[in-house]
C-alpha cells in the first residue's frame, strides 16, 4: 500500500517538493527549534526570557502562582484601565437601593409560616421513611428466620447426628 507521501513524490518534481517544505517551515516556526536548546539570558528581550510574559504590563513573572497574583494585582489592573477603588455611597443612595429591591420583590413569596410548614412536612416525610425502613427490616428478618429453620424429619436429623446440640433435654 503506497503512502500519501509516496504519491506526492510521484506527482511533484523535486523543486516543487522543496518549495512546499520551505512554505511549511515558514508557517510552523516551532519546527525549526525542535530538538535544539536555547540559552535564556537576562539581556534577552523580556518577551523571550524564561517565565510568564504579560503583554499588558510588559513584564516577566517566573511561575504560575506569581502570574495569577500579577493579573489580579494593582499594577496590571491599572494598566487595563480599572480602578480598584469603590465609590462611597450616601445614606440616601442606600435607602433608594433598598426601596428598589423591595419593589422588585414579589409579595407573598416567603413567610415564616411557610417555613414552619415546610419544616413540619419534611419531618413527617422523614418519620414515614424511617417507619418504612423499619418495616422492611422486620420483614427481611422474618424471612431469614423462616429460611434458617430446616424442615427435616426429626428421625433423619437424629440419624445424622443433629439430635442434641447444647441441650440435655430429650424430646
Amino acid at each position: 500500500m503506497a503512502s500519501s507521501n509516496n504519491l506526492l513524490q510521484g506527482l511533484l518534481t523535486r523543486s516543487e517538493r522543496s518549495s512546499l517544505r520551505e512554505e511549511y517551515r515558514e508557517r510552523a516556526p516551532y519546527t525549526r527549534k525542535r530538538g535544539g536548546g536555547s540559552v535564556v539570558t537576562p539581556v534577552a528581550p523580556l518577551s523571550q526570557q524564561a517565565g510568564y510574559f504579560c503583554r499588558v504590563c510588559d513584564c516577566v513573572v517566573k511561575d504560575s502562582a506569581n502570574y495569577l497574583d500579577h493579573i489580579n494585582g494593582k499594577k496590571h489592573q491599572r494598566a487595563l484601565g480599572m480602578s480598584m477603588r469603590v465609590e462611597r455611597s450616601s445614606l440616601e443612595q442606600v435607602q433608594e437601593r433598598f426601596e428598589v429591591l423591595k419593589k422588585r420583590k414579589t409579595p407573598g413569596t416567603f413567610s415564616e409560616q411557610d417555613l414552619d410548614e415546610r419544616i413540619r412536612k419534611q419531618q413527617e416525610e422523614e418519620e414515614e421513611h424511617k417507619r418504612q425502613r423499619r418495616e422492611k427490616k422486620k420483614e427481611k428478618k422474618k424471612g431469614k428466620v423462616i429460611e434458617e429453620e430446616p424442615e427435616m424429619d426429626p428421625e433423619v436429623a437424629e440419624l445424622m447426628g443433629f439430635g442434641g446440640f447444647g441441650s440435655s433435654k430429650k424430646s
